[in-house]
């Protein structure tokens, strides 16, 4: 995750608090979804940004999960989203995503 999105998410949770914040990650493979998952909840690994050494132990999902994807409107996730998840590694990424959760 880049510096300035971890700024932005620094922000929210400021404002918004952890309660009412949810990550939604998009990225392409499990690797860089683990990655950027772990910065939003243990704080960031690389210790390079404003969330190094800070737990926000926030909420995060990929647009992918089944979890997220039921509460799409079918239509829409047709149009914008299954198109990128016939060639993504779905299974690795729901793998990631499952196990930064696990850690919190």
């Amino acid at each position: 995750m880049d510096l300035e999105n971890q700024k932005r998410v620094l922000e929210y949770y400021e404002q918004y608090g952890k309660d009412d914040l949810v990550i939604l990650l998009g990225a392409a493979e499990g690797e860089a979804a683990g990655l950027a998952a772990e910065t939003v909840t243990l704080g960031d690994p690389t210790y390079a940004g404003p969330l190094a050494g800070v737990s926000l132990g926030l909420e995060v999902y990929h647009i992918c999960e089944p979890e997220v994807k039921a509460e799409i409107d079918e239509a829409v996730y047709d149009e914008q989203i299954s198109m990128m998840e016939m060639v993504l590694d779905v299974d690795d990424i729901i793998n990631e995503m499952n196990m930064i959760r696990e850690q919190l």
